[in-house]
């Protein structure tokens, strides 16, 4: 049976790989329920079907650099993608923490990187192809009615099976790390902290007065402290016990943006491997609220905990995203492999955080149905609409889709 990469799940359905886009017309138009399956690094339910699972890892990349843009099969890994761009001299804007994930699993749930002016991945997609619920294939390009509602869809429109992505000229970056570094600077100008880099990534357990770890992303000069705090003279993982050769380079040395941006290198495991993970985006102006409510909460959190890491997510205007309407600051939580205790905690959690107007992760593991959810979004009932044109007799829904999209 094919489990996802935590292990948490078994998937229920046929699993079919086709080689080309033609026989994904032909799965998708011949089964009555289907589903597209990435790289297995959900954590919940949201590609699972009892019908067809559709993997694109068979399809060739079939990379189409452009100088502006780059056209990609949707289950080529980014890490994949990032390599194969540079021969030609290009970088994408943005990279998640692990390079291991598909383009098109990615952008279906707003899955993001770090940066004040960085927006989530599905924020580079210029134009989409995917098999609707009759197998004919459909393009949506930016600019287009609706497109802001067909590129982070959850799965609910088609299978996508190739995507168009904003690329920009190579870019050099340098990581370097500042441990232990205070609270109460940071939250009294939680602004000046994530705006010290490219990107920047806090790490924490909750508990005490310190951040354990804060990892600046810089295209220039990393600073040369934060809040008085000198950078790491040594390689470092986020999470206690790992190794420190699984994480991109630090210490300052520049490298290549795939080298860099995300945190964990392809090739290597990425995070502690046995986990569970939930993310919610708070709006940026209820985010130091949001940080005290969970500090407030530390001896709770802190026995399931690995590490929770804090980034920043710029605005936009992709209908389900988790930034849409403002920018956002994500609070993530790599759990301990323990599904009981995380469910059980969830749902306290979502209670202090849902009404600061946090939105979780499609991907991750959640608590709230559509009914808490559907206030969280302005385009909820355009989505709604779209999806249920898009798809009529329900083809691409399943158990997840009907629990939180309703």
């Amino acid at each position: 049976m094919e489990r996802n990469w935590a292990g948490n799940l078994t998937y229920t359905g046929r699993i079919v790989r086709p080689a080309d886009v033609a026989q994904v017309q032909e799965v998708v138009a011949g089964a009555p329920a289907v589903r597209a399956l990435g790289t297995r690094h959900a954590f919940n339910d949201l590609a699972d079907t009892g019908g067809v699972l559709v993997s694109l890892e068979s399809l060739p990349p079939d990379l189409e650099p452009a100088a502006d843009t780059v056209t990609v099969s949707a289950g080529t890994r980014y890490g994949v993608l990032a390599e194969a761009l540079r021969e030609h001299g290009r970088a994408l804007p943005n990279l998640a923490s692990l390079p291991h994930i598909s383009v098109g699993g990615a952008i279906a749930t707003a899955t993001h990187g770090s940066g004040d002016r960085n927006g989530n991945l599905a924020t580079a997609v210029a134009a989409l192809e995917l098999v609707g619920p009759d197998g004919e294939l459909r393009r949506i390009r930016r600019g287009e009615p609706e497109f802001a509602g067909s590129v982070v869809a959850l799965g609910t429109l088609g299978v996508v099976t190739r995507v168009t992505l904003d690329v920009r000229p190579e870019f050099e970056v340098r990581q370097v790390v500042y441990s232990g570094v205070p609270w109460a600077p940071v939250l009294a100008d939680l602004d000046a902290t994530m705006a010290s880099g490219y990107s920047v990534s806090l790490f924490t357990d909750w508990t005490g007065d310190r951040v354990a770890q804060v990892w600046v992303k810089s295209t220039g000069e990393p600073p040369a402290d934060l809040h008085g705090v000198r950078p790491a003279t040594r390689q470092v993982h986020m999470i206690d016990g790992e190794p420190a050769d699984a994480v991109t380079g630090q210490l300052g040395v520049p490298g290549s943006s795939l080298d860099r941006l995300p945190h964990f290198r392809l090739g290597h495991k990425p995070s502690s491997g046995e986990e569970l993970q939930s993310e919610y985006l708070v709006p940026r102006h209820r985010a130091v609220e949001a940080i005290g409510r969970l500090r407030a909460a530390h001896e709770r959190i802190a026995p399931l905990l690995h590490v929770s890491e804090i980034r920043s997510v710029a605005a936009d205007e992709l209908w389900l995203s988790g930034a849409h309407g403002h920018d956002a600051v994500a609070l993530h939580f790599t759990w301990r492999l323990d599904p009981a205790g995380v469910f059980a905690l969830l749902p306290d959690l979502e209670a202090e955080l849902l009404p600061l107007g946090a939105r979780p992760h499609w991907g991750k593991c959640f608590a709230a149905t559509a009914r808490e959810l559907a206030p969280l979004y302005p385009m909820w009932t355009d989505f709604d609409r779209l999806r249920r044109r898009a798809d009529p007799s329900g083809k691409f829904a399943n158990a997840y889709t009907e629990r939180v999209l309703g």
